[in-house]
């Protein structure tokens, strides 16, 4: 299941337009710009250190909120049409692979 099913299933159950928000895209891109937009209430993100401190920058002049979770164990959503063994196979990989401590800036 990719990000347009799950958007199609928060419209289904009732989720508030606006409520969830999935942008996809580069930093550059998509996550600057975001980060530092006047009408977005909160940011959450997951990645690097150096990133996140960018990110925590560009809100900071708002007093945005900001949740981070950076360089830490891999998080992950696994959907109920995919193949259970081989989602457990490549996250033990993705967690595991030098400890899980892969993030780059």
């Amino acid at each position: 299941m990719g990000h347009k099913e799950l958007v199609d299933i928060c419209k289904e159950v009732g989720l508030p337009s606006g409520v969830l928000n999935i942008v996809t895209g580069l930093g550059p891109d998509a996550g600057a710009p975001l980060s530092a937009h006047p009408d977005v209430d909160k940011v959450a993100f997951t990645g690097s250190f150096e990133t996140g401190k960018k990110i925590m920058a560009s809100a900071a002049p708002m007093v945005k909120p900001v949740t981070l979770e950076l360089g830490g164990k891999s998080p992950i959503v696994v959907f109920d049409d995919v193949d259970i063994d081989k989602a457990v196979e490549w996250t033990l990989f993705g967690c595991f692979w030098t400890n899980g401590q892969i993030c780059r800036t």
